[in-house]
């Protein structure tokens, strides 16, 4: 029985007022109407009272209300419970009402009923104030001690306040009004024990919620829903299934829309297409209403799946279409690599708001397309749409994968100007931009101003602080943030691992290496074995590297045979040098670079033969040289320059303009040969 699960709740809890109410956020943000109320006008009471009909039928605004409660007044038909009743319940839930003053009609009701309280309790719950709910329910509470005549919460009570504790994952004052739900009797009631699976599900405490699922003698649908969609809220599809199995070897109820959305759902996050396809064939087995929240359910989940095709027939064949379908179909050719398919269906949306806008922003962004995420925000601009937190991060990955300094740093100007949360994610996104655009002093700054520091953005500064050559500060933080308790992952030991091949610290880095998998569990990847080999190459460690290298759980790649040949090279090491070398041209023999630098190699050791042979084979291969490449940003526009390359409206101002400083070099550098006068 629920009374089990009760034992470790709090059961000492009282009908007095909740002492717990007096740590509720505040909110100053006025009420506003969420529902419609359809008003029962065939009630016998009502029709026999004319001023009654009047407020069911003609009432269009407060003022008409505020004059049939003064004709009720005059006739005496406010003295009547139910009468006031349907006065307060009309202001409270209507969109023509005022919440605050159905509060103050509340308040001077004679003997006020249950009825009334659980209506202006709900409208408050679904206003932009729902917190002030739980505030009502004390002041209710302390009616019934002082005077208030068979006044005392329901079961129709508890399942609004839990609707609230679950909204905003209130679990002390949840498992207090728990309390109250024991002490009234109400804990067999299946009203409150499906709010109470809703509320525990929705705070994670998904054990107790199964429990009091199991413990009750009668189960409807809400109750297996509630578990159900409880399980995958919080990530565990298997979990989920497993209850819906049970929902139907019990064949107690049959499913609806609401249980569909959630194994569904399921689906999606096991990524099992098949269960997924054969719940599609229940659906349509069962008459079900493929609503579209059930349509874009299955869209997710094919799209998750991986199944591109199956989700363009149902996005075909779907007869009413929402932002979240088109946005849902717009990721899914994003992912697919059809970014124009997906420019195309973000154009077509009949209605945008800031998600789509950040979702096509994040595709770009994702498939290195930073330029069109820059052109596109700019779109957004224009379109008079105004961005939040998750476009500020997708443009400054933007500005930090092309080095857009300028860009970044107006970025951060509008995010101050227009006083958008630095929170944790776009603190680290401007310490992450920062870092790589070269600004490191800014990195640090926005860093110690982040609120909340995770590992994420201890990850960052340590890459930016590698990037910018400065090992002991990298180490520095990464051993302050495992004092702080953070937990570091793979990227965050890439990072000090390439601190210290930057700074040339052999012995910290054996360190670090070791420190991955012997404390942290995390087995090196080939980037770790690539940074470690590096950091002994540039020592001269050659022999150790090499050992390394062939020691390695995973065949070494380019990157790998790379650091080794670089470094083979840097101490002139023919030997491993040409080990080395024959592996690239393995794993890639048309890699221009290896064939020019082996060349070279082979030319300082005076091993002119062995040159040439490289060279004869590069040109037996038809192998060219590939050209170089560089960039600049001017007033926040990008400019790539390649060799020889003359596409560019201006070049021969350009080259003008290399020939003369050409030419001042030249001057210089003659001057500087002269005898001193």
């Amino acid at each position: 029985m629920l009374l089990r699960f009760i034992q470790w709740c709090t059961l000492s809890f009282s009908l007095s007022p909740l002492h717990t109410l007096s740590l509720l956020p505040q909110s100053n943000k006025p009420p506003r109407k969420t529902t419609t109320t359809n008003w029962n006008t065939t009630h016998k009471f009502v029709l026999s009272n004319p001023t009654l009909s009047l407020l069911e039928t003609k009432c269009k605004s407060i003022f008409h209300l505020k004059q049939i409660q003064s004709q009720m007044v005059v006739t005496g038909l406010a003295l009547d419970g139910l009468a006031y009743s349907r006065l307060v319940t009309f202001c409270a839930l209507s969109q023509t009402g005022d919440l605050d003053y159905s509060k103050r009609l509340l308040f001077s009701m004679p003997n006020p009923n249950a009825f009334s309280w659980n209506v202006v309790i709900r409208a408050t719950g679904e206003s932009q104030s729902p917190f002030e709910a739980l505030v009502l329910y004390k002041k209710m509470l302390v009616f019934s001690s002082f005077g208030g005549v068979g006044l005392r919460p329901d079961n129709y009570t508890f399942p609004l306040l839990f609707k609230v504790c679950a909204k905003f994952l209130l679990s002390r004052l949840g498992h207090g009004i728990l309390g109250h739900v024991a002490k009234l009797d109400y804990d067999g009631d299946i009203y409150v024990r499906n709010a109470l699976i809703h509320f525990l599900a929705a705070c994670g405490e998904l054990e107790a919620a199964h429990q009091v699922f199991q413990d009750s003698c009668v189960r409807d649908l809400v109750s297996w829903n509630s578990l159900i969609n409880g399980y995958v809220k919080s990530g565990r599809g298997e979990e989920a299934l497993r209850v819906y199995s049970g929902m139907e070897m019990e064949r107690s109820v049959d499913p609806d829309e609401i249980t569909m959305i959630g194994v569904v759902m399921a689906c999606a996050q096991l990524e099992d297409l098949e269960l997924g396809c054969k719940f599609h064939r229940d659906i349509r087995e069962r008459g079900l209403n493929a609503g579209v929240r059930l349509g874009n359910a299955l869209l997710d989940m094919y799209v998750k799946c991986g199944d591109l095709e199956k989700a363009k027939e149902l996005f075909e064949s779907m007869e009413e279409k929402t932002m979240v379908t088109w946005t849902t179909m717009m990721v899914a050719h994003a992912k697919h690599g059809y970014l124009d398919v997906a420019r195309r269906l973000f154009d077509e949306m009949p209605e945008k708001d800031v998600v789509p806008w950040n979702a096509m922003l994040s595709a770009y962004v994702q498939t290195q397309h930073c330029k069109e995420a820059l052109a596109l925000f700019n779109e957004m601009q224009e379109m008079k749409v105004k961005p939040d937190e998750v476009t500020m991060v997708s443009c400054l990955s933007a500005c930090a994968q092309l080095g857009a300094l300028d860009v970044g740093i107006w970025i951060h100007h509008y995010i101050e100007k227009y006083n958008l949360s630095l929170n944790v994610v776009l603190g680290t996104a401007l310490v992450d931009m920062y870092a790589k655009c070269g600004n490191i002093t800014k990195a640090l700054q926005v860093f110690c101003e982040v609120p909340g520091r995770n590992a994420l953005t201890y990850t960052a500064i340590i890459g930016g602080l590698a990037l910018h050559g400065d090992a002991q500060d990298a180490l520095s933080l990464f051993h302050e943030m495992i004092r702080a308790g953070l937990v570091p992952d793979e990227v965050t030991f890439l990072g000090v691992l390439a601190a210290c091949c930057h700074g040339g610290l052999v012995e910290e880095g054996r360190k670090i290496f070791s420190l991955m998998n012997s404390r942290f569990n995390i087995p090196p990847k080939v980037k770790h074995y690539s940074c470690m080999i590096d950091l002994l190459g540039r020592a001269g460690l050659l022999k150790e590297a090499m050992q390394l290298l062939e020691g390695m759980p995973m065949e070494a790649d380019a990157v790998v045979w790379g650091s080794m040949f670089f470094a083979c090279q840097k101490h002139k090491n023919i030997e491993f040098g040409e080990r080395a070398a024959m592996q690239l041209l393995r794993l890639d023999p048309y890699d221009s670079g290896i064939y020019v630098l082996l060349a070279s190699m082979y030319v300082e050791r005076n091993m002119c033969h062995e040159a040439e042979e490289v060279r004869k084979l590069m040109r037996a291969r038809g192998v060219d040289k590939t050209p170089g490449c560089s960039s600049i940003e001017v007033n926040g526009n990008l400019y790539e320059f390649i060799v020889r390359d003359k596409s560019h409206s201006q070049s021969d101002k350009l080259n003008e303009c290399l020939a003369q400083l050409t030419k001042q070099m030249r001057l210089v550098e003659c001057a500087a040969t002269l005898p001193h006068l």
